[in-house]
């Protein structure tokens, strides 16, 4: 995800918007590419990283692999970020609903019928923030105001907020803003 969007979705847990949930495995992944597409050295990565989890220190999942093994119809490559939904749906005894979701624009990968069976759902960014919006706007107003100072601080010339997300691909969530 880029820099605008994990920002935002990081002040949206901040906010009580969501729980985040990751892994170490995780975490590396996100820091090989994003450090590889985006042109990032890795050591900067690792601090992104480093106060990723210093800001939240429950989100780390551990001891994932058990979770695994259920698995058969999603890509073999993911399953370890099902598996870290399913380690903290099980560790804080949510019920077998769709309480826990995965987001990724690489929706492809993630094979929803299994996903439901295990009690979560896969969303893109998009389609998750509109139902956060949908479900109480006031909450997101002042981590989505912030988007712009963002690019700025990426080192990107000004652009009005639906311009950025726009290019963002979250064209739900600048329909709604847009609307107040």
């Amino acid at each position: 995800m880029s820099g605008i969007l994990r920002r935002l979705l990081l002040r949206l847990a901040e906010a009580g918007v969501f729980l985040p949930v990751w892994t170490e495995r995780i975490g590396e992944e996100w820091r090989r590419n994003a450090s590889r597409i985006w042109d990032i050295p890795p050591e900067v990565m690792a601090e992104f990283w480093a106060d990723m989890n210093a800001r939240f220190p429950g989100a780390i999942e551990s001891d994932t692999q058990v979770y695994e093994a259920s698995l058969r119809y999603s890509d073999p490559k993911d399953f370890h970020v099902i598996a870290a939904g399913l380690a903290r749906r099980a560790r804080c005894g949510l019920p077998q609903t769709p309480t826990v979701q995965v987001l990724t624009w690489n929706l492809k990968d993630f094979n929803r019928s299994e996903l439901r069976r295990q009690g979560l759902d896969v969303y893109n960014p998009d389609r998750m923030l509109v139902q956060w919006w949908q479900a109480g706007a006031d909450r997101m107003r002042d981590a989505i105001a912030q988007i712009p100072a963002d690019y700025i601080a990426l080192g990107r010339e000004p652009e009005p907020l639906a311009a950025t997300l726009h290019r963002e691909r979250l064209y739900g969530l600048k329909s709604l803003v847009s609307r107040g």
